[in-house]
This record gives C-alpha cells, structure tokens and sequence, in this order.
C-alpha cells in the first residue's frame, strides 16, 4: 500500500516547463520593469545543476535591479501563491538571486552580467530569449 501511495504522489507533481504558470509570471513581472536581455536557461538535461531553469535578466541600474526583483517577488506571490525559498544580492542591488527551487531569477546589472557570464558557465543548456519586439 505504500508503493502505491508514494507513485499517487509522484504522479501529482507538477514538472516545471517554460509553459508553467510560474515561468510566465517571471517573465512578465521581468517584462513590466522594463528589464532586457531576457533568458531561460533550461538546466534539466545536466546533472550538476541546482534547478531546472534560469532566468536571466538584465537591468540599467540598481533602482531597476530592487524594482525587478520586487515586481517578481510581489507578483508571483498574487499570482501563483508562490513566495521564494531564498533570496541574495538585495544589499547592493548588482545581482539579485530569487531561488523558487525549480526556478532561479538572475537580476543582473550589465557589469555583474558582463563579468560573471552565467550563460557561458552554462553553455551546455538550451537556452531561449524572451524579449518582446518593441
């Protein structure tokens, strides 16, 4: 009975994909603060990572670093009901890390970007822009 109880709760978990709620919450809450640069990385396919996606965005200065992150933050929490299970980078507002396990928000500031080349550090993943057109 137990088997059978554990593969009904395996079976109900919800994979994360691009389409996921979730991910498009990031996205659009990236898009209202007029971030750029917009990414996914899909790091499912490589054994070492530590979630299934990153996203990666950037902004032209702190204060629009604070206002991504918050906009994230506030709105995957209306949205989806979804708070994060860490945060980092909030001191000096260069690089905001939202970890929501599944999924990492990257807010980066052009130099962090620049110097830290998370996509280079992750070639092996497929990755997918989502700028919009203006």
């Amino acid at each position: 009975m137990a088997t059978t109880t554990a593969s009904i709760t395996k079976s109900s978990i919800t994979k994360t994909t691009r389409s996921s709620k979730i991910f498009k919450t990031i996205i659009k809450a990236i898009e209202e603060k007029k971030g750029t640069n917009i990414v996914s990385l899909d790091l499912r396919k490589i054994g070492e990572s530590v979630a299934d996606f990153f996203v990666i965005c950037q902004a032209s200065s702190t204060t629009q670093v604070r206002a991504i992150a918050e906009e994230v933050e506030h709105l995957l929490e209306k949205e989806c009901d979804e708070k994060p299970y860490k945060h980092e980078g909030k001191q000096a507002f260069q690089w905001v890390i939202i970890d929501y396990v599944n999924i990492v928000v990257h807010v980066m500031h052009p130099e962090a970007r620049n110097f830290y080349r998370l996509e280079e550090m992750w070639s092996d993943a497929s990755i997918q822009k989502h700028d919009t057109p203006e």
